[in-house]
Order: structure tokens, then sequence, then C-alpha cells
């Protein structure tokens, strides 16, 4: 795979949202640490383990496998 783990996120992210990847409303390092998400699954031959966090408004699964997984979050009516 040539697409970093972090591009992958930001691409499914905005995918989701239907807007271009420029578009979004927040960088993804106020998520997390791209390139720390990419050293970490940068070897993805018999790598193991997944990433779960919140990014702009979505639950993202990201996998050592390089699969990501965005779902809405669930709102709270307090």
């Amino acid at each position: 795979m040539d697409k970093s783990l972090s591009r992958a996120v930001i691409e499914a992210v905005a995918a989701e949202k239907g807007v271009q990847p420029t578009e979004l409303p927040e960088p993804l390092y106020n998520a997390l640490d791209a390139d720390a998400l990419d050293a970490l699954f940068g070897d993805r031959d018999g790598a193991s383990g997944k990433v779960i966090f919140s990014y702009c408004g979505y639950s993202v699964t990201a996998t050592a496998n390089g699969h990501v997984s965005v779902e809405a979050e669930a709102t709270s009516h307090g």
C-alpha cells in the first residue's frame, strides 16, 4: 500500500462527510499524532492491532492492515 494510514484516515472521513480532504473542519493532528500513527503501522507485514479515536465528529478505527472505518459518533441529549 503506497498511501500512509493517516492519509487514508483523512480521505475516509472526508468521504463520509461528503467533502474534499482539504475541506475538513479540523486538521488530523488535532485528534492524534499522524506521524505516530504512520510509524506505529508503517510496516504492515504481519502487524496487528488497531487505534480508535474521535475526529471531526466521527469514531475512526484504523487497523494495522490499513483498513479504516468511520462511524458517526453518538450525540448525547442531556
